[in-house]
């Protein structure tokens, strides 16, 4: 199946490396194959900072503070290109991503791949905001498709690979 994932950089400051940009074509693609999509599709990726995403937040969401990733997702026919969907856009905050994964003791790629997995179930319909239900089921699919790309976290005392 072809699916094309499109990535800018947005930053202010910062550079992104071949390794990322292929972290996060494998992670939309275990997505789309852990979700059993079947169609070929289209995913817009764009790399910024807190400022950059700051503003987009404030715009869209009228929340006035930075965010670790923001997805738009667009479910109508009419972007339907040829014979791909445009499924929508992610916007991945990597000065976000490098805090976070500091804070919650893995490691950068792990922490970008969980926040595309997570951006990429919005693009296809989940949200977790929804409820406590929905919430679980999206947070149980994210670390599923983090183990599937072997990227589960470790338990900081055994060095065990683990789920939550």
């Amino acid at each position: 199946m072809r699916h094309t994932v499109y990535i800018s950089n947005d930053q202010n400051n910062g550079e992104v490396t071949r390794a990322l940009r292929g972290l996060v074509r494998r992670t939309v693609n275990a997505t789309l194959r852990y979700e059993d999509f079947r169609r070929p599709c289209e995913v817009s990726v764009t790399f910024t900072d807190d400022e950059k995403i700051r503003e987009l937040n404030r715009t869209y969401r009228n929340i006035d503070r930075p965010t670790d990733v923001l997805s738009f997702p667009l479910f109508d026919e009419e972007f339907d290109c040829q014979d791909s969907l445009v499924l929508g856009d992610i916007v991945l905050n990597l000065e976000r991503a490098v805090s976070q994964s500091k804070e919650y003791g893995h490691s950068f790629e792990r922490e970008c791949a969980f926040l595309v997995a997570h951006s990429m179930l919005h693009l296809l319909g989940y949200d977790h905001e929804r409820g406590k239900e929905e919430e679980k089921d999206m947070f149980f699919r994210q670390e599923q498709i983090m183990t599937l790309m072997e990227l589960q976290r470790e338990d900081p005392h055994t060095g065990d690979k683990n789920q939550e």
